[in-house]
């Protein structure tokens, strides 16, 4: 073999293999092409001493006393949650929720995944996201949650509710509010990023507040919003998928900052806020269901190792080429 194409060859090897470890080591590795989600090495977790109560200003309802904590683990959930009264979403009444921690409430099941995609999805999944993206609450910041059925809670939500939808008389007699305090990044502990989703029962109506108090800038994806089975009602709120931004926290559908207010007890409309911002569209994503991130590669079901795959392949076919 020529020398010239002899030192190609070894360059485009060594060049491979650089591939193939740091697609091991990186910690947050994507192909964006195939959009899958790779298996990833952890950072040992710590005990975090700050689970008390918050004083993080901003659109929130009471959180932190009383609150049951879910559990510190990155990419982890909420065991199933029996609700104290079925909340109906977009028809369905639902007597469970799972609250996942990168930052979506999930009905039938647990929900691990830590890269978003854009709403409408077309999914086989009805999912409600203030703020999913990748998250972790091992070393700080707590997730948790809490219903109720009396108190001043229950007054509040009487209150903004009839402000946001006047003239439907609403009583409240249930709600469910599940908070992000100060929980930074995936590797990225410095930052800080705390939100809350508020669900709402009365009679047969049924609302969603997004709360969010401050946000820290990030280079990671963020779909905020929800969607639904087939997306036949899904919103996108705006500040979703756009690069470092921090705004959920000054932007509302309701004229208060850092407030995104929903009806989902609807069945007729793709746009169920008091909002006339438009629902944003997108490309349709992948196949997706319970497992897999698309219809090619699964995490947790025999192809966390498709890196690994692809790195070997790009090997053999280099090395073809060369010898040829």
């Amino acid at each position: 073999m020529d020398k010239e194409l002899v030192t190609m060859r070894n360059q485009m090897m060594l060049f491979v293999m650089f591939l193939l470890m740091t697609s091991k080591y990186f910690i947050h590795f994507e192909v964006l092409v195939l959009n899958f989600q790779p298996l990833r090495l952890y950072p040992p977790a710590t005990t975090s001493t700050t689970d008390g109560p918050s004083t993080t200003p901003g659109p929130l309802y009471p959180f932190g006393a009383g609150d049951t904590v879910s559990s510190r683990s990155d990419d982890g959930s909420s065991p199933p949650i029996t609700l104290e009264q079925p909340f109906v979403y977009f028809g369905k009444p639902y007597q469970q929720i799972h609250v996942n921690h990168n930052g979506h409430l999930t009905f039938n099941a647990a929900f691990a995944s830590y890269i978003p995609y854009r709403f409408p999805a077309f999914s086989s999944r009805d999912l409600i996201a203030p703020f999913w993206t990748d998250l972790d609450n091992r070393r700080n910041g707590t997730i948790s949650y809490r219903q109720y059925s009396s108190g001043s809670v229950l007054q509040q939500a009487t209150q903004d509710i009839n402000q946001y939808f006047p003239n439907l008389g609403f009583s409240v007699n249930w709600v469910f509010v599940a908070t992000w305090d100060k929980v930074p990044y995936y590797n990225t502990f410095g930052t800080e990023i705390t939100f809350q989703v508020v669900l709402i029962a009365g009679g047969q109506s049924s609302f969603i507040l997004m709360n969010y108090g401050e946000i820290a800038p990030t280079t990671q994806n963020i779909q905020a919003g929800y969607d639904t089975v087939n997306s036949i009602h899904y919103f996108s709120i705006p500040g979703s998928f756009q690069s470092n931004d921090t705004t959920f926290s000054y932007t509302s559908n309701v004229n208060v900052a850092g407030r995104w207010a929903f009806q989902t007890n609807a069945t007729t409309s793709t746009t169920d806020g008091p909002s006339t911002t438009p629902a944003p569209t997108s490309d349709e994503p992948f196949a997706i269901d319970d497992f897999c991130i698309d219809s090619i590669f699964c995490k947790g079901q025999g192809l966390t190792g498709s890196v690994y795959m692809l790195s070997t392949l790009l090997i053999l076919v280099f090395l073809t080429i060369l010898n040829h």
